[in-house]
């Protein structure tokens, strides 16, 4: 059977991360807002509650350190704290995985799927990333064609489907793709503000302190020469290991990490300062909507640690030395642990806010 199935309404603007992003067009799609006001990508995220932070070093890996700012789940911790069904579907069958997507395309559903960037032919990179969220809104079986929005295009994009099977797919980093599907149906209205807010700012403050990785349980367990912290721990597993790479890399690698570093910080789809501008922005749309100062106050920390962040990236990239680099990083992450300990608490006092 052939046919063609397009969904020409969907709306769609560039966004920082494939997640919120991809959640926040859903949002605007499905229109679902508070007050009639459609939610902007930083709430979108702030309402998952799936701020984190995960560091990695080892040898075997390229490049040989990994950073990310968020935990595992924002799909699923959104969509349940939003009161959206999400039924997710994996298969190592590409015909079963295609099916899943013309079946919700031809009931009218815009259909959210994991795809590794490395085959997806619009981004034109090398790196291998497994978990990208795409949404996919059409296919054309004369063309042998999807179309597919992400968030780092403004355009819609064709994706031949043979690209499109090996990128959901993949079993790149972190964990195969496996043709993963969400099934999303959607309420008439979303639940209380407050009740949803609090929520998502005590799973932060949760997940800060007793941190989940991003990567499979058992993955990292007997790795020989590994680095690794999660949550409030990794942060200070993270400053403490920055002042010893001079003397765990080369100089040429070194150059290398540092370049890594700025781009896991502001550009590997981070939404700007490893999420925290995305938070920040979420902090400032609840004091704005519910005038507690403690939402303010929580705002204007996450603002600073957006700065800190930003900072970061900027130095590792300064054209000095680099050993003169991680000196001045080490310097300006010193601390990090600190306001980031600060932010958790701040969110546990305003989730209490918002429940009273």
């Amino acid at each position: 059977m052939t046919g063609r199935r397009v969904i020409s309404d969907y709306p769609h603007q560039v966004a920082g991360h494939c997640g919120s992003g991809a959640l926040r067009d859903l949002m605007h799609w499905a229109r679902l807002s508070y007050d009639d006001t459609p939610l902007d990508e930083g709430t979108v995220f702030g309402l998952g509650g799936e701020l984190g932070f995960t560091y990695l070093r080892h040898p075997a890996m390229s490049p040989p350190i990994y950073l990310v700012g968020r935990g595992p789940d924002l799909t699923g911790a959104f969509t349940r704290r939003l009161g959206i069904t999400a039924t997710q579907h994996a298969t190592d069958d590409p015909d079963e995985g295609w099916a899943w997507v013309r079946e919700e395309l031809e009931h009218g559903y815009p259909v959210l799927c994991w795809a590794d960037i490395a085959h997806l032919p619009y981004l034109r990179v090398r790196l291998s990333m497994s978990r990208h969220d795409i949404v996919i809104t059409g296919y054309d079986d004369h063309t042998r064609t999807a179309t597919v929005v992400d968030n780092d295009r403004a355009d819609l994009q064709p994706v031949p489907y043979d690209a499109l099977a090996r990128a959901r797919s993949s079993t790149g980093f972190p964990v195969p793709t496996r043709h993963t599907t969400y099934s999303l149906r959607y309420p008439t209205r979303l639940p209380p503000l407050a009740d949803t807010a609090a929520d998502a700012c005590h799973a932060a403050a949760r997940a800060l302190r007793n941190a989940q990785s991003l990567l499979p349980a058992g993955q990292l367990d007997g790795v020989t020469g590994l680095v690794h912290g999660a949550g409030l721990d990794g942060l200070s597993v993270f400053v403490h290991d920055l002042r010893r790479w001079p003397d765990v890399f080369t100089p040429t690698q070194l150059d290398t990490v540092l370049t890594a570093l700025a781009a896991f910080i502001d550009k590997a789809g981070t939404g700007g300062s490893l999420f925290r501008r995305l938070q920040a922005d979420y902090l400032s749309y609840l004091a704005h909507r519910t005038g507690l100062p403690i939402a303010g106050q929580a705002a204007g920390l996450y603002a600073q640690l957006t700065q800190i962040w930003r900072d970061l990236a900027r130095i590792a990239t300064t054209d000095i030395p680099a050993t003169t680099r991680v000196t001045a990083l080490a310097d300006t992450a010193r601390h990090l642990p600190e306001l980031e300990q600060q932010g958790a608490d701040l969110l546990d006092l305003l989730a209490r806010e918002l429940s009273s």
